[in-house]
C-alpha cells in the first residue's frame, strides 16, 4: 500500500489487471484501517461516472470498527489510464478480477472475516451479479448495502425495452459508438459545491455531464439487468435504501436536491425482492441518487438505518455519527414488492 490522493490514513494499492482491446489495464484499492479493528471490512463500489470521495462514509464506518475499502474500477477514477475510454466495459463480469482481488486482500491478506459491499448505483448492480457468481466459492460478500442500485433505465417502458433493445442491436458491431442517451446535468448540479451542492470532488473524473454512454457498456447494462429481474440467489442479507421520489424534469428546480435525479427509484423497489430471501428495503425522505451525499436530515436519516440493520445481522456494538451530531427518528421499513412488466 502507498499513500492515497486523500492522503494518510487513506493507503492505496494499484491491481494489475490483464490487458484488454486498448491495452494495459489496473484497478485502484483503497483503504482506511479502523482504529479499533474488529475483524471486519466494507468495500465500497462507485456508480457510473464516479469513483470514491466520500471521506464521511468512510468515516462512519471507521467509527464503528469497520476497516474501511473502495474500489475504482478498472477505468474509472484512480484506475482511467490515458489510452482507455472512460468508464467503458463490454460486460459487468469484466469486473470480476479486480472484486475478486480485492475481497481476497481483504480477506487473506488483511484477515477480515466480515466483508461486507457497499454498492452505490452501477456499483450496486455490480455487486448482486457478483455476489450471486461468487455465492458458492468463498470470497461472496456477508451482506450488501445498496444506495440507490441501477436496476432498470430511467425511461417509459416502451424506450426501456424494444426502443433500447433496438439499439444494442444496430450498434452491436460498434461497441464503442455513442448513443443517444445519458446524464442531465440536474444531478451534477444539485451535488457539486460549484453549483447547487455541497461536495468538491475532481470533475476530470466525475463530470457534471458525465461521459458518453457506449453501445457496448449500454448493452453490458441491459444484459445484467435481465438477469436480476430473472432472480438472483444471494443468500446474505441486502439493505436496498433508496430516495422516496424521483425527480423527473431536465430543467433544474430546487426540489431536484430532494429527491434522485437520475434513477427511477420504483424500478428498485419494484426489483428488490428478485436479489434474495433477506432483503429490507428503506425509503429516505429528501435522498438524492447518491444518499450519502444527501442533505445532512436524509444523511443522518440513511445511517440511522443503516446502523439499526449492521445491529441486526452483523453486531450489537453501538455505530452512530460523532457525538453531537442529530440523527432523526427512525423510519418505518418499506418492503417493495414486484409488478408484472
Amino acid at each position: 500500500m502507498q499513500p492515497d490522493i486523500l492522503g494518510l490514513p487513506y493507503e492505496q494499492q494499484v491491481i494489475e489487471l490483464d490487458p484488454d482491446d486498448e491495452g494495459p489495464v489496473v484497478a485502484t484499492l483503497v483503504r482506511r484501517r479502523a482504529d479499533r479493528p474488529a475483524g471486519r471490512a466494507v468495500l465500497y463500489l462507485h456508480g457510473f461516472v464516479d469513483y470514491f470521495f466520500q471521506t464521511h462514509l468512510a468515516d462512519h464506518f471507521v467509527r464503528g470498527g469497520w476497516d474501511f475499502y473502495a474500489l475504482d474500477l478498472r477505468k474509472y477514477g484512480r484506475s482511467l489510464l490515458p489510452h482507455q475510454t472512460p468508464n467503458f466495459c463490454r460486460d459487468l463480469s469484466d469486473y470480476f478480477p479486480e472484486l475478486d482481488a480485492a475481497a481476497r486482500i481483504i480477506r487473506e491478506q488483511d484477515g477480515n472475516e466480515t466483508m461486507l459491499v457497499n454498492g452505490h448505483s452501477t456499483g450496486g448492480l455490480i455487486a448482486a451479479i457478483w455476489a450471486d457468481a461468487r455465492a458458492s466459492q468463498g470470497i461472496a460478500p456477508d451482506g450488501l448495502f445498496l444506495n440507490s442500485p441501477f436496476f432498470d433505465l430511467n425511461a417509459p417502458w416502451l424506450l426501456r425495452r424494444p426502443v433500447a433493445a433496438a439499439i444494442c442491436r444496430l450498434t452491436g458491431r460498434s461497441p464503442y459508438r455513442v448513443v443517444p442517451v445519458g446524464l442531465s446535468r440536474v444531478y451534477g448540479r444539485s451535488v457539486h459545491a460549484s453549483q447547487n451542492g455541497e461536495w468538491d470532488y475532481d470533475l476530470e473524473w466525475k463530470p457534471l455531464t458525465g461521459f458518453p454512454v457506449r453501445a457496448g457498456w449500454l448493452t453490458a447494462i441491459r444484459r445484467a439487468q435481465r438477469r436480476l429481474r430473472a432472480g438472483l440467489h444471494i443468500t446474505a442479507p441486502v439493505l436496498l435504501a433508496c430516495s422516496s421520489r424521483s425527480y423527473r424534469s431536465h430543467s433544474w428546480h430546487d426540489s431536484a436536491t430532494l429527491a434522485d435525479a437520475v434513477l427511477d427509484v420504483e424500478h428498485m423497489a419494484r426489483w428488490a425482492p428478485r436479489l434474495g430471501r433477506h432483503v429490507t428495503v428503506v425509503r429516505i425522505d429528501g435522498g438524492l441518487h447518491d444518499l450519502t451525499l444527501s442533505h445532512q436530515p436524509a444523511r443522518d436519516e440513511l445511517f440511522s438505518e443503516l446502523d439499526r440493520w449492521l445491529r441486526g445481522y452483523f453486531t450489537t456494538e453501538p455505530l452512530g455519527p460523532d457525538p453531537g451530531q442529530p440523527v432523526e427518528a427512525q423510519r418505518p421499513v418499506d418492503r417493495g414488492l414486484p409488478e408484472t412488466d
